[in-house]
């Protein structure tokens, strides 16, 4: 290839700030990292909300927890991140939009982006949930009902703690899909790690190494999150059940 390459780039100073264009990076890295963290404990919590209430006697509770898979599951991404960023302000109640409408435009865009990849990935996860519990015997909530549990405790006490270590791993692999799904974030303006890397690309015309080197921090965080999932997999793996072993 006859492209001139040039990696002492990242060491020059930005235009703006006090920073070269390798902190540039470093700084979108940080953003993408806190996005994806933010939004996993948020669709971990709500996907498990509805996960539940996918397996539960009832039809009301059912049909809410299908209704929800469906619409974040079937809306692209994209259409879910316009929506919560430009139309969810005006939907609820006025003070409340006015508010938000009014604080940084680097929080309005993170809380924004945010939300939508919690709730994109909760339906997700719901589903996952839905099948660790229903990969396990009827017996265990007979079981559990038999000793005198109510249906929560024995949701809590039986039923969660064996799906949850069935999950782990298609709940890593939403974890990692989290992480590049959050460089749509860059489209309403949040600096996360794409944005940075277009964003240098356009200042220095070096648009090669700037992807390259979003390429190459995108893949080693990834890296690190499945080298640390992989030992909570192997921790949390159940024998007789798909991946944990013999019995």
């Amino acid at each position: 290839m006859s492209y001139d390459w040039r990696w002492g780039v990242f060491l020059e100073r930005a235009p703006a700030g006090d920073s070269t264009y390798l902190g540039w990076i470093a700084a979108g890295l940080g953003n993408t990292v806190a996005l994806s963290l933010a939004a996993w404990v948020l669709a971990l919590l709500l996907g498990s909300a509805v996960g539940i209430l996918r397996t539960v006697p009832g039809r009301l509770p059912r049909a809410f927890a299908s209704a929800w898979v469906e619409l974040f599951r079937n809306v692209p991404l994209l259409v879910q991140l316009f929506l919560w960023y430009f139309v969810a302000p005006e939907l609820v109640p006025r003070g409340l939009g006015d508010w938000f409408k009014q604080q940084n435009p680097f929080l309005q865009m993170f809380v924004s982006a945010a939300l939508c990849l919690a709730f994109f990935t909760s339906a997700r996860i719901a589903e996952q949930l839905r099948a660790g519990i229903e990969a396990l015997s009827a017996g265990q909530r007979a079981a559990g009902l038999a000793l005198g549990l109510t249906l929560p405790q024995t949701y809590r006490f039986v039923l969660l703690p064996m799906a949850f270590r069935i999950i782990v791993p298609p709940l890593t692999s939403e974890l990692l899909n989290l992480v590049k799904n959050s460089a749509v974030a860059s489209t309403i303006g949040l600096l996360e790690l794409a944005a940075m890397s277009r964003q240098l690309g356009d200042y220095t015309a070096r648009m090669y190494e700037s992807f390259v080197a979003v390429t190459v921090a995108y893949v080693a965080v990834n890296l690190l999150l499945l080298f640390l999932l992989r030992r909570v997999e192997r921790w949390a793996r159940v024998p007789g059940y798909l991946g944990g072993g013999g019995h």
